[in-house]
Parts: structure tokens; sequence; C-alpha cells
């Protein structure tokens, strides 16, 4: 069994097919926001607080994980959920060119009936993008 970056240990015959860090920081692959976020990150890590986000897809099912560090040692909180085939309205993923015409934006997207939530991928073309909206596809159908 392997243990992710996220904490997940994977069961049995399960097979990582992406582990995608959300950017709970920087609101765009723009780099000025992205210098805006780790200036943000980096001021809540010196007062003790760090927020980690992932979505996990492997061949059998899809997981959000998400957590908060205080103190900087302390897990207060984490939420570990499994998002069923059910749930799930729409998957897909969003482009936006965010300098104009350069640096485009990927989201990674799901509508689900209680909630929207939307990552950014760090892809850099759309065949990455559509790689990842396949799987996740993939693993809500099996």
């Amino acid at each position: 069994m392997a243990e992710l970056k996220s904490g997940l240990v994977l069961n049995d015959g399960e097979e990582l097919v992406a582990e995608i860090e959300a950017e709970l920081w920087a609101t765009s692959s723009n780099p000025i926001a992205k210098t805006l976020g780790k200036i943000q990150k980096t001021v809540a890590g010196l007062l003790g607080t760090k927020r980690k986000g992932f979505v996990v897809i492997t061949n059998k099912r899809v997981i959000e994980v998400a957590s908060t560090i205080q103190c900087w040692k302390f897990e207060i909180s984490r939420e570990v959920k499994y998002l069923l085939p059910s749930s799930i309205k729409e998957v897909g993923y969003t482009k936006e060119a965010v300098c104009g015409m350069f640096c485009p934006a990927y989201h990674l997207y799901y509508e689900g009936f209680t909630q929207t939530t939307s990552v950014l991928l760090d892809a850099k073309k759309d065949e990455e993008a559509q790689r990842i909206v396949d799987s996740f596809y993939a693993a809500l159908t099996k």
C-alpha cells in the first residue's frame, strides 16, 4: 500500500492516476497572482497556519482531502470525502488566459448536488487537462 502526499493510503489493487494538490492561496496561474499567493502563504506559515487540499484520482475512486494545521504542528481539522457517481452532475475543465493571451490557467471543476469545486491544475496544454478530466470520469464510472 502506498501513502501519498495527501496522507491517504491506497487500498490493495488500487492504482494512483493523479494526485492534484489544490492551490489554496493563488487565484490563477498569473505570475503576479502566484507571487501574491506565495506571500500570503509565507505570512500564514510564519503565524503557524498551513492549509492543504488534494483531489486524489485512482482507478477505483475519487477523493477530496483537506486539512488545516495550526501552531506549525497540530492538525486541527481534516476532511476526507469520497465523491460518488450519483452525486456528481458534471465534470470538466476550463481554460482562461490571465496575462492577455499568455499564461493560460486550467481549472478542473466538478459540480455536485451540494457544491461546486474548482481546482487550479498545473497543466500547460489542453491535452494534459483533458487527460485528468478523463481519468476523473473513468474513476467515477467504475
